[in-house]
C-alpha cells in the first residue's frame, strides 16, 4: 500500500493525488472494517456473522490536544479495578487484557487496518471495555471510521499540526470529526464528555449526542497543589492524585467523569488513582538510589516529559514555580509546526535557570536551523545548544544543584529519534537520564 501511495505521488499531479486522498483513506478504513468484522459495531449484520461469533465492546475514545495517554491510563486503572477487562491503544502502548507491547510506530492512532484489528483481538478475548487514543492525523485518514463509540472524552484543543491540516480551523474540523462519529454511533446512550473549561468545548456539545457530561476545574476544590501530587475534593470527598501539575488534575477530572457515566463506585476510583505509580514518559520522575555512595541521596528532582506544546510545556513547568529549574528541549517534528519555535523558546527562557537546547526529530530539515528558530524566542539566558541529545541531558545532570529541577521535555516515551531519509536512532528519554544519573552516582566520592 506505501508502494503504491509513493508511486501514485511521483505520477498523479499534486492538485488531484491530493484531492484522491481523502477517498483512498476511507476505501481503505472501510477494507479494514469489512476484513475484520466490524468488530465495534452494535450490531453485526447476518453476513458478517459468518465470519465467527461476535460480541458487543464498549469502546471509549479520548481526544484533544494534550492529556489523552495520561487519561487513557487512568480510565484503564480505573476499569481494571471495578473488575473489567480491558484493551487500550495510544502513544505509549497497545494491550489487551493481560499482553501488552510498547506503541514502536510514532504515531498515536496508526492506520492500515491496525485499530479494527485491534478491536477483533479485544473482542476475541472477551475484552468488556476497550479505550482508544484518537487523533486529528487518524480523524484526517478516517482511522476513526467504522467504530461506533460509547463514549468519547474531549480534553482541551490548541494550535497543533497547523501544517499538516492547512489551518486551525481545519486541525478543529478533524477533531469534530470524532466527535460526529460519536453522534452517529449506534450504541445505546453515546456520551460525551467535555472540560467546560476549554474554549472550544462548546463546538463539542452543540453536537447531538444522547448524554453529554462536563467537568471543570471547580469540581476538584478545593485542590492543594504538592510536589509528588495533589490532594483533590471529589463531592466532598478527598482523594490524592499522585501526579503532579493543574493539568494532571484535569486528566483526573476526565477519568472521574467517565467513571460516573459508568457507575462505577466513588471507592474503586479513588483507590485506582490513588495506586497510581506515574504514566511513563508523562511527569515521569527518573531516580537512581543510592545516588552518592552509601547514604545514597539523590539531592535534585529530574522528570521527563512529552510536553510538546507551548501550552503543554508552560504547565509543565509552571508545577514547580519555586524551583530553579534547569531544562533540555528540542522542537518536535522537523519541517512542521514552526510557528512555535520561537514561542517553546520563550517560555523556557521565563521559567528556566538554565537553557540547553537539544535534538528531537529533526525528519530531513537541519536540526541547527530548527534550534536557531528556537533561540529566537530566547532573551534573557544565552542557551547553551548541544545537538547530542545524551550530552545534553549529561550536562544539565551535571548543572543540577540540592533543591533544584532538571526538566528533559519534547519525547516523552518516542522510541526513535528521527532523522534524514527515515533514518532511526533507538531511544528512550527516561532510560538515557537513568543511566546518564548512574555514571554521575559513581564518578562522586562516597560519604
Amino acid at each position: 500500500m506505501d508502494t503504491l501511495l509513493r508511486f501514485g505521488r511521483k505520477l498523479i499531479p499534486k492538485g488531484l493525488f491530493e484531492a484522491a486522498q481523502p477517498i483512498y483513506h476511507y476505501l481503505l478504513a472501510l477494507a479494514g472494517a469489512l476484513l475484520y468484522r466490524f468488530p465495534a459495531h452494535a450490531k453485526l449484520s447476518s453476513w458478517t456473522r459468518l465470519g465467527g461469533p461476535s460480541r458487543e465492546i464498549k469502546v471509549v475514545g479520548i481526544t484533544g490536544t494534550k492529556g489523552k495517554t495520561t487519561t487513557a491510563e487512568l480510565i484503564n486503572a480505573i476499569l481494571e479495578e471495578a473488575g473489567f477487562k480491558t484493551a487500550l491503544a495510544g502513544t505509549l502502548r497497545f494491550k489487551i487484557g493481560d499482553e501488552e507491547e510498547r506503541n514502536l510506530y510514532k504515531m498515536t492512532t496508526p492506520g492500515r487496518f491496525f485499530i479494527q484489528k485491534f478491536l477483533r483481538r479485544a473482542v476475541s478475548a472477551k475484552c468488556d471495555y476497550a479505550v482508544l487514543e484518537l487523533t486529528s492525523e487518524g480523524a484526517k485518514q478516517f482511522r476513526h471510521a467504522f467504530i461506533d463509540l460509547d463514549a468519547l472524552i474531549f480534553l482541551n484543543l490548541a494550535p497543533e499540526h497547523i501544517e499538516s491540516h492547512g489551518s486551525y480551523e481545519k486541525y478543529k474540523e478533524a477533531k469534530l470529526k470524532i466527535a460526529e462519529a460519536l453522534a452517529r454511533s449506534k450504541k445505546k446512550n453515546p456520551t460525551l464528555i467535555a472540560n467546560a473549561d476549554d474554549k472550544e468545548s462548546g463546538s463539542f456539545l452543540a453536537l447531538p449526542v444522547t448524554e453529554k457530561r462536563t467537568f471543570s476545574l471547580a469540581d476538584a476544590k478545593p485542590y492543594t497543589l504538592k510536589e509528588n501530587g495533589s490532594d483533590i475534593t471529589i463531592d466532598d470527598r478527598e482523594l490524592f492524585l499522585p501526579l503532579p501539575g493543574v493539568f494532571n488534575i484535569y486528566n483526573a477530572l476526565a477519568a472521574i467523569t467517565f467513571a460516573k457515566s459508568q457507575k462505577i463506585p466513588f471507592q474503586i476510583v479513588k483507590k485506582a488513582l490513588e495506586n497510581i505509580k506515574g504514566v511513563r514518559g508523562r511527569m515521569e520522575k527518573i531516580e537512581v538510589v543510592p545516588f552518592n555512595g552509601i547514604q545514597g541521596k539523590q539531592e535534585f528532582l529530574v522528570y521527563v516529559d512529552y510536553a510538546h506544546t507551548p501550552g503543554s510545556l508552560e504547565a509543565v513547568y509552571q508545577t514547580f514555580p519555586d524551583k530553579n529549574k534547569i531544562c533540555v528541549l528540542g522542537n518536535t517534528g522537523g519541517g512542521r509546526d514552526k510557528w512555535k519555535r520561537p514561542e517553546m523558546g520563550k517560555i523556557a527562557d521565563h521559567y528556566c535557570s538554565r537553557v540547553i537546547l537539544t535534538n528531537e526529530d529533526p525528519y530531513d530539515e537541519d536540526p541547527m536551523a530548527i534550534l536557531e528558530d528556537m533561540k529566537k524566542g530566547i532573551t534573557r539566558h544565552m542557551p547553551e545548544i548541544i545537538l547530542n541529545r545524551r550530552m545534553a541531558i549529561q550536562k544539565a545532570l551535571s548543572y543540577a544543584k540540592p533543591g533544584e529541577v532538571v526538566f528533559i521535555t519534547g519525547k516523552g516515551t518516542d522510541p526513535y529519534i528521527m532523522g534524514k531519509r527515515g533514518k532511526k536512532e533507538v531511544w528512550d528519554d527516561a532510560t538515557v537520564v537513568r543511566e546518564e544519573l548512574q555514571k554521575l552516582n559513581e564518578s562522586k566520592p562516597a560519604v
